[in-house]
């Protein structure tokens, strides 16, 4: 695993997948980023249960893992096709609770990464939402431009045949 200092954004983001509608990160990639065996990270979320209700906390469906498999290549490593456990999604809430129950230095310090990149995610999504929402007007300001040149248009038509009819032959 790469030195705490070394965990990049990317690195991070890269982990975070959209699973139901949610931003969430895995139990397997959790566990390699805090440096302890997802058996163990599983174990201290089963210990703690009551901490993880299922807006923190759920196990993927057989569906969702295969389903998922071409955007999280990482369920591959390790795991292979026949699968034992399916995976658990932790949502950023959830992610945040591990702190409570994996009381390492390692574990607190990674956390305080994730908690950041998700936050700047969140920003890029407000902030790409508001570009959405300015692009919806200039495409409405078009339209009524497009609609106001054929009405100029449709005046000129009628000013030239009007003009046509005028002129003796």
């Amino acid at each position: 695993m790469e030195d705490q200092s070394q965990l990049s954004e990317e690195t991070i983001s890269d982990k975070i997948y959209l699973i139901r509608n949610q931003k969430v990160m895995l139990d397997t990639d959790l566990a390699a980023l805090y440096e302890v065996e997802t058996k163990r990270l599983n174990e201290q979320v089963k210990r703690n249960l009551s901490r993880f209700p299922e807006d923190f906390m759920f196990q993927l469906t057989e569906n969702e893992y295969h389903s998922s498999r071409s955007q999280i290549a990482t369920l591959k490593n390790g795991r292979g096709s026949n699968l034992k456990y399916l995976p658990f999604a932790f949502t950023e809430h959830g992610i945040l609770m591990l702190s409570s129950v994996l009381k390492s230095d390692k574990a607190i310090q990674t956390n305080i990464q994730i908690m950041r990149i998700f936050t700047k995610v969140r920003q890029m999504l407000l902030d790409t939402t508001e570009i959405k929402v300015d692009i919806l007007q200039i495409q409405k300001k078009l339209e009524n431009h497009d609609k106001n040149i054929e009405l100029v248009f449709s005046y000129l038509d009628e000013l030239t045949d009007k003009k046509a009819k005028k002129l003796p032959e």
